[in-house]
């Protein structure tokens, strides 16, 4: 029943997204962009999730970046792993997403954004289990078309964010978590 309400939830969280960034006539989304996670430590099974329905807004007049990604959309290969990250690590009940709000830095999208991928330095905020964090990375982009790609990846500790590893499997899970992101942005 609670999914059911949070299925129900997402276009108003879109919406409220897309807000975020102030209206242009250049803003780029994708509304099943991948995001993937991972967490394993050597010897040990495999701690890693994939989310296929994050959103992103990036408005290449500003350079703002908006990327929003439900906790309950994460699957993992292990449905026991999926009930105990939503239950007792994340608390998804609770923190039902993942926003991260930022902006690309001293980058000309206008004139440098085209068929030959480019990488740009992204700062900005991101949101989890109650907890902002900033996160400095590298993006790439490349445009063909009319839709551009956007992938990415950076690293978080759970401890950033308050999220607690029980002892009985903390050597089990990786202190640094892996993230790597892929959208391709439609023009809207």
């Amino acid at each position: 029943m609670k999914t059911y309400r949070i299925i129900k939830l997402l276009p108003i969280i879109t919406c409220l997204l897309i807000c975020t960034i102030s209206f242009g006539q250049d803003k780029y989304i994708d509304k099943n962009g991948t995001i993937v996670f991972e967490a394993s430590e050597k010897l040990f099974e495999e701690v890693k999730a994939t989310n296929k329905y994050a959103t992103a807004i990036y408005n290449i007049e500003t350079n703002e970046i908006a990327a929003l990604a439900l906790m309950k959309g994460f699957r993992f290969k292990n449905s026991l792993m999926e009930e105990h990250f939503n239950e007792n690590y994340i608390e998804s009940d609770t923190y039902p997403k993942a926003i991260f709000k930022g902006k690309i830095v001293d980058f000309n999208a206008t004139k440098n954004l085209g068929e030959t991928a480019v990488e740009v330095d992204v700062k900005g905020v991101l949101e989890l289990h109650g907890k902002q964090k900033t996160i400095e990375t590298v993006l790439t982009l490349q445009k063909v078309d009319n839709i551009i790609s956007m992938t990415g990846s950076f690293v978080v500790s759970p401890s950033d964010f308050d999220i607690e590893i029980p002892k009985i499997v903390r050597n089990k899970i990786a202190k640094m978590v892996h993230v790597n992101l892929d959208f391709k942005l439609i023009r809207k």
